[in-house]
This record gives C-alpha cells, structure tokens and sequence, in this order.
C-alpha cells in the first residue's frame, strides 16, 4: 500500500507543481505548442535552421529553451518534495524499532495505516506546495511504522531462515505490485480524470487494508520475552552495515530517476502525462518477478552473490537509459533496473533477520529499522540531489556516476560470503535446521 500511494505521485507532482508556478502556460498546453509542426521555411521570415535541418521559428526555438531552464528549475524542488518523506522516515525508524520491542508489531503497523490514510486525503485536496510537502512527510511516518512492523513480524513468524527468504520475497512481491500500479494508474488518472480522482480511490483502498488490519491482526500490546539489541551494536555491526549500504545503493539510481524521468522525458521526447508514468511500468513488473524470483532462490545460490550480480545490472541500466530518445528505448533498461533492485531487496533485507539470528538476538524490530533506513537513505540522497546534479551536470552524467557508485560497491558484498557467528548462537541454529531436516525426512519417508 505504501509503495502504490507513493509511485502514484511520480507522474502527477512534478507537472502539478509545474502547472502551479505557470498558471498562463500549464505544462500539457507548452507540450502541444513545441511539438506543432513549424511553417515551411521562408527567407523573409526571422527562421532559423534546426539541428536536423528543418527551419524552426527563432520565437520558437527561444520558447523551448526557457521551456528547458524552467524544468531543470523544477527538478530541484520536485526533488525536495520526494526527499522529505524518506528523511522523515529515516528520522522515525530509530524510534519505530525499538517501540516494537515494547508494544509488539501489529499496534505500530496500524499506525501507520491512519498516518497513511491521512496523507492520501491531504494529497487529493492540497493545492499548494507546503501543503503537499507536508502530507509527504507525514506519509514518511506513517510508512516506518508499516515497513518496520512488517519486516519484523515477517522475521518472527518465520525463524528458518529459506522459510524466512521466500516469505520476504511474497512481501517484497507485494510492495512490487503497488510499484507496479502506481505510476501508470497515476498517470492515467490525472490526464483523463484529474488530480484528486486517484488520490481519493488510493485513500479508499487504505480504508479496506484498514478493517482487514482490525480484523485480522487485531492490533494490541505484545512483549518481547528475550532482551532486544542495542542499536548501537546493530549499527557498529560491519556485516549489518554491508548489507544495510546494499541496499542503500540499489535504490539510490531509482530514487534519483522518480523526480528526474518524467521532467527529462518532457524536455527530450515532449512526453505526454500518461507515457512518464508508463515508463516506470517494466521496472515495476521486472521488480515483481525478481523479487518473487530471488526470494528462494537467493537462498540457494547465495544472498551476497545475488545482491552483487544486482549492483552490476543496476550500474549498466543506469548508463543505458540516457540513450533513450524514444519511449520505446528506455523498456530495456527499465526492466533490467527493476529486475536488478528486486535481487538485490528480496536478498538483503532476509540476511539482516539472519544476521540478526547468528550475531546477536533473535528480536528484529531494530534491525528492520536499519533496513528501513538504508532504502530511505536512498530515496533521501536520490531526490534530495538529483535537482542540484541535473543542474550543474547534466542527467546523463548523473546517471552515470550512480552507476560507479554501484560498481565500486559490489565487492564489498563479499564479506557476507560466510560472516562469523557467535559461537552459542551458531550451535543453536545448526542444531534447529538439523531437526527440521530431520522431521521433513521422516514424513516423506511415512508418505
């Protein structure tokens, strides 16, 4: 639900806010007046020649260039607005993990639910950016308290760690499908129905996942019975770190691309409203698929190895998408990016419950909070800069610096080749795999 509310928003913000500060000249009416085909070329007429040959109106020409400055202008602040809801959340996972220590996971959870619900309202009827900001950032409250309860209610009702991998990959498959929906639904909405139209039905499915809270995990207090964690001792954790920054640096290069994708494709392709939220549709079906895919199958093949193959991809679909011209172009990459990040995610986030398991105590609230910080610290970083990189350097090399970033990081993945474990801790888990593996044999043996 979170992922659906927040990639709905990709494709309407950036030329809503645009729309906002150009009352006289929307966004959508700039497109069509570019993109009209310019009269024949006469030499009494103040025309000058084109790159591709065709004479274009020098009025024209001065159009689409002020037309550029404006959108590079508001990429910086469609940025700041993307940003605020993971530096909010980045803020309230310290606080979110060890409150499930205390209170339980299901109280939190629903939480986040009302918070969530609040914050779809106040983006269907907001008007102005601060009101918009605002609801963005209480949208990041909302979503610690729902990322940091369902990890860790994951890791506890599923304590074999493949059990475990494959739980997290059906989660993580779940918030694929809001990723799935929300660009293209919003995008849609909004060219044929109009701003608050998908904001009001997103609200309406949250008050359905809402009662099914109610009913099904009937929220109440529940005690941890072990001593939790420090966080200190969690974050000084070199293993946990590794992969918490893996996951940190697979979705940065996505996060940079929500506020950043549909400006570029309105300034290079005059893309409509519904193309830039169709063109994050093969990133969220690949991310589906790997997620679903790397959820057992990172287990087999080994989680770091899975997550390192991840970083590469990204790196090389990060390079590609530049070289789009058409909106044909960027399905490769997207694809190979949303594939890439669902290896790395449905990798990562079960290594830190079994981290967690071997090195310290079986209590997973704060480090789900880790977790949920390092993907937020992404799409904190990725927004926050992305505006001030595309001015001062250009999409492309933005793009392209990203993905050395991910390249130079793969190795470190590495180290989670085989991470020591306290000694009593290991006994304990070998032992309890040993008995699983032993009652499986015995009832394919009665079968």
């Amino acid at each position: 639900m979170t992922a659906r509310e927040k990639m709905a928003e990709v494709p309407i913000i950036p030329e809503f806010l645009y729309d906002i500060r150009h009352p006289d000249a929307p966004l959508s009416v700039s497109l069509e007046d570019l993109t009209t085909t310019p009269a024949p070329y006469c030499p009494c007429l103040n025309n000058t020649p084109s790159e591709e040959g065709v004479h274009v109106p020098m009025n024209l020409t001065a159009e689409r260039e002020e037309r550029h400055r404006e959108l590079i202008h508001e990429t910086v602040a469609v940025g700041v607005l993307f940003a605020s809801k993971a530096i909010v959340q980045l803020l309230a996972n310290p606080f979110v993990g060890p409150l499930t220590h205390r209170i339980g996971y299901s109280i939190p959870m629903f939480s986040g639910f009302v918070l969530m619900f609040l914050s779809t309202l106040i983006f269907a009827f907001g008007r102005s950016y601060s009101v918009l900001f605002v609801a963005r950032a209480l949208q990041g409250v909302g979503s610690s308290c729902s990322s940091v309860s369902g990890m860790g209610m994951l890791a506890e009702r599923y304590p074999d760690d493949k059990e475990r991998g494959n739980a997290m990959g059906i989660a993580l498959g779940g918030l694929a499908l809001g990723v799935l929906i929300g660009p293209p639904f919003g995008g849609l909405m909004y060219e044929f129905v109009g701003k608050t139209a998908p904001f009001l039905m997103l609200s309406a499915l949250a008050l359905g996942d809402g009662l099914l809270q109610l009913m099904i995990l009937q929220p109440g207090v529940v005690r941890q019975e072990s001593d939790p964690p420090s966080l200190k001792a969690l974050v000084t954790d070199p293993y946990i770190l590794v992969a918490a920054g893996a996951i940190t640096f697979a979705n940065v290069g996505i996060a940079m691309l929500e506020p950043s994708l549909p400006i570029w494709m309105a300034d290079t392709m005059q893309a409509r409203r519904w193309q830039q939220g169709v063109a994050f549709l093969p990133a969220s079906i690949c991310y589906l698929i790997g997620t679903n895919l790397f959820g057992p199958l990172g287990h087999k093949m080994g989680r770091w190895l899975a997550a390192c193959s991840g970083l590469i991809i990204i790196g090389i679909c990060l390079i590609l998408i530049p070289m789009a011209r058409k909106l044909e172009h960027l399905i490769i990459p997207n694809a190979g990016l949303g594939f890439a990040i669902g290896m790395v995610d449905s990798s990562m986030m079960p290594e830190l419950g079994f981290l967690v398991d071997i090195r310290h105590a079986a209590v997973y609230g704060s480090v789900y909070a880790i977790g949920d910080t390092a993907f937020c610290l992404g799409y904190a970083v990725g927004p926050a800069f992305s505006g001030a990189l595309v001015n001062s350097i250009g999409f492309e090399w933005m793009l392209v610096i990203i993905a050395l970033l991910n390249f130079c990081y793969a190795p470190c993945l590495l180290m989670l080749r085989a991470p020591p474990a306290r000694d009593e801790q290991q006994s304990l888990i070998i032992s309890e795999k040993s008995s699983v593996r032993y009652v499986s044999y015995q009832n394919e043996e009665e079968e």
